[in-house]
């Protein structure tokens, strides 16, 4: 498994910036991300494998950003029982709280990617940040 990509949100509705390495840390998740603050949704992680199923339904091409997700991975496909494990990236360890549940804006996006993004965790995870860590694209990506 392995970190494909890493984005971040300045402000609300901003679009999405990438980065190629970061610093994530459990005060403020990925560094520059407006939603890193302390809590259950810290940090989401979305997987390459199912956002391309979400493509696929939807029979187009989408850059992985339009989900608002921080990181992107392949080699797994989150589901419910991965809640309560790990993902260590470089140093960084995070934690994996629940679903990331796709929310009508996605609509806005792309007519029809809520649906697509609603079964079987399309959707990735949320996260909380349990020890601090640079990370780069390329990383390897272990769940414990």
């Amino acid at each position: 498994m392995q970190l494909l990509d890493i984005a971040f949100r300045p402000k609300s509705r901003a679009a999405m910036q990438n980065k190629v390495d970061t610093m994530v840390s459990k005060v403020a998740g990925v560094d520059g991300d407006f939603r890193g603050k302390p809590g259950k949704r810290q940090v989401t992680v979305m997987s390459i494998e199912q956002w391309q199923l979400a493509c696929d339904e939807l029979g187009t091409i989408l850059p992985w950003t339009i989900r608002r997700a921080n990181l992107l991975v392949d080699g797994v496909s989150f589901d419910a029982t991965m809640i309560g494990q790990q993902i260590k990236i470089g140093q960084c360890i995070l934690y994996i709280t629940g679903e990331t549940d796709p929310c009508p804006k996605m609509d806005a996006q792309h007519q029809g990617l809520t649906h697509a993004l609603t079964p079987d965790w399309r959707g990735g995870v949320c996260c909380r940040v349990i020890s601090d860590g640079r990370i780069k694209v390329g990383d390897n990506v272990v769940i414990i």
